[in-house]
């Protein structure tokens, strides 16, 4: 450890010598370059004293390093465990026994466990959510009534960015417990849209007219083909689905486009508008029975 530490500032003394760089970048790349050679030696080592669990250490590690999902809920509870370890041994540094404390401690524990249930039971909820992975950090979702993307997943609740920017943190407990819906899961989605026809218009001319114009539209997918057909009949007219098929980024430029398109492709093949219609018979209505018999 020491032998690397003055290597590196050996190596920042030479750059900052010749201009390459400010001295005080130098000394905090040299820092935490040391610090990061340090851990990784020190994870080696103990991979191979350790045998099994120093192996698990070291993928934790490399897993946490590469999974934003991981870093955030692993540093957290990292933190708290490293301080909770500090106090134990600055204690045991002066003299006060540790043994005694920690029964204290696990007492206290039992303690706030009682009276802070809703609190572990986010915490347990959590750690189900990092290690089942139903969605991780970046994830378009819905969950715990919440849609928006996920941009961390802590201790105790969720955070969720709303596609109207609002930054919505949300029980860890109230997640795990409703549905989850993670949009980008799939490769693809499905954008559904309606259009309503005249009962006048013919529905295969509709049908075909709107399945080449989706072909035109940007991001729309050729397979699956988008699906154009009669859904339901209402008094203004049939009502036709129009489904077109795109990947999750492009999932409301998709929608906004194919909006646009059936109404300028209705417009342009000069389709009435959908109106209800109604029959209204002229014959007279018969009298009451009591007017009959006076």
């Amino acid at each position: 450890m020491a032998e690397s530490t003055f290597a590196l500032r050996r190596k920042a003394d030479s750059i900052v010598a010749d201009d390459q760089m400010p001295l005080g970048e130098v000394r905090v790349e040299t820092e935490y370059g040391a610090l990061d050679q340090c851990i990784a030696l020190q994870l080696e080592r103990l991979e191979t004293q350790s045998g099994g669990f120093g192996a698990f250490l070291v993928t934790a590690h490399d897993w946490a390093n590469r999974d934003a999902t991981h870093t955030s809920y692993m540093r957290t509870g990292l933190s708290v465990l490293l301080n909770i370890a500090l106090v134990v041994a600055i204690l045991g540094y002066f003299g006060v026994e540790t043994t005694t404390f920690a029964a204290l401690l696990a007492a206290g524990g039992v303690a706030i466990g009682v009276a802070w249930g809703g609190l572990l039971a986010n915490f347990a909820a959590g750690a189900f959510l990092v290690f089942l992975r139903p969605f991780k950090v970046g994830d378009f979702v819905t969950a715990g009534g919440i849609t928006g993307s996920v941009s961390e997943i802590g201790l105790f609740g969720t955070t969720i960015n709303t596609p109207d920017n609002i930054r919505t943190i949300i029980g860890n407990n109230k997640i795990f417990s409703d549905t989850i819906q993670n949009f980008s899961a799939n490769a693809y989605r499905r954008v559904d849209l309606t259009a309503t026809i005249n009962g006048a218009v013919d529905h295969h001319d509709a049908i075909r007219l709107l399945k080449t114009r989706l072909a035109a539209i940007p991001n729309v997918l050729g397979t699956p083909a988008p699906d154009v057909d009669v859904l339901q009949f209402t008094p203004a007219g049939p009502v036709l689905c129009v489904r077109p098929y795109c990947s999750n980024d492009n999932y409301w430029q998709v929608y906004f486009d194919t909006n646009r398109m059936i109404r300028e492709a209705f417009g342009a093949a000069g389709y009435p508008a959908p109106m209800p219609a109604f029959a209204i018979s002229g014959a007279a209505a018969a009298p009451p029975p009591e007017a009959m018999s006076v």
